[in-house]
């Protein structure tokens, strides 16, 4: 995977970064796994707006991701790697031998051609899920469940992945990309690998319209609000708005939101990095 650098030969393109398509074998979606996708506009069931700054953006439908990976001993073959406009990672599109076909998450060098299997006891290779009770201490992984056939959680946009270091009775120990050291259940799945994509932070959108087609409508910072709008709005002058809040007026920077008494605590044996 790589980037692109487009000569600047317009104003848009002078600071344009984006990923290339070379990793992709094809660009028609399989139709069978698609589903209408409905733009809300950030508008609830009564037209009221309740999520600022979304509107617009092209067209898109859903591609029906099996982040469970639950079809068990049954080998599938990758027929193609392709572009999934709802997510930064690749999708790879599998045919099954009985002629099944799911979309998973493309994770880095997974080859077209190449057999990939899931269930416990199969090998901890690029592609395979299988459980975390399964997986050798020190893999890397990414797809995982919080619970045991609820379907990967964690770790899923372009180039991340967790690391299994350690096991302790029924719960397995990953370190996960926050840096967040946490216990999982061993009967719980993961994917071998990282998700592919990984050049997707180095990608630079080069104008606002950019932005726009993906459905992101221009953000107001709250220092050049008036007063009525914002907490830090209004002063004479380019004020700087005093301690940064957000607009209910609850502190920003540094200020912890996390319930102290939030059952899943326990399993967190490190916090993440500051």
């Amino acid at each position: 995977m790589a980037v692109r650098k487009l000569k600047p030969v317009t104003p848009g393109q002078r600071h344009k970064i984006i990923g290339a398509f070379d990793t992709i074998t094809s660009s028609v979606p399989e139709k069978s796994l698609l589903r209408p996708l409905k733009k809300t506009g950030g508008r609830n069931n009564t037209g009221k707006m309740t999520m600022r700054y979304i509107g617009g953006g092209h067209k898109r439908k859903y591609r029906v991701i099996d982040f469970k990976r639950d079809k068990d001993g049954v080998p599938a073959v990758v027929d193609s790697i392709q572009y999934d406009p709802n997510r930064s990672a690749r999708i790879a599109l599998l045919v099954y031998e009985d002629g099944e076909k799911r979309y998973i998450l493309a994770p880095n060098g997974l080859q077209v051609g190449q057999k990939v299997l899931s269930g416990p006891g199969v090998p901890p290779e690029i592609g395979n899920a299988l459980p975390l009770g399964d997986i050798p201490l020190g893999t890397i992984v990414h797809n995982i469940e919080l619970r045991p056939g609820q379907g990967g959680a964690l770790v899923r946009s372009a180039g991340t992945f967790a690391q299994v270091s350690a096991r302790e009775g029924k719960y397995a120990v990953v370190k996960l990309p926050s840096g967040e050291s946490r216990m999982i259940l061993t009967t719980c799945r993961a994917t071998i690998g990282a998700v592919g994509n990984s050049d997707h932070a180095l990608e630079r959108s080069g104008k606002a319209g950019r932005s726009r087609w993906l459905g992101r409508r221009p953000r107001v910072r709250g220092v050049v609000m008036n007063p009525v709008d914002h907490p830090m709005g209004g002063g004479e002058g380019r004020a700087s708005g005093g301690h940064p809040r957000s607009r209910k007026g609850l502190l920003a920077k540094g200020y912890k939101t996390r319930n102290r008494k939030k059952a899943s605590s326990k399993y967190i044996l490190e916090r993440r990095k500051k």
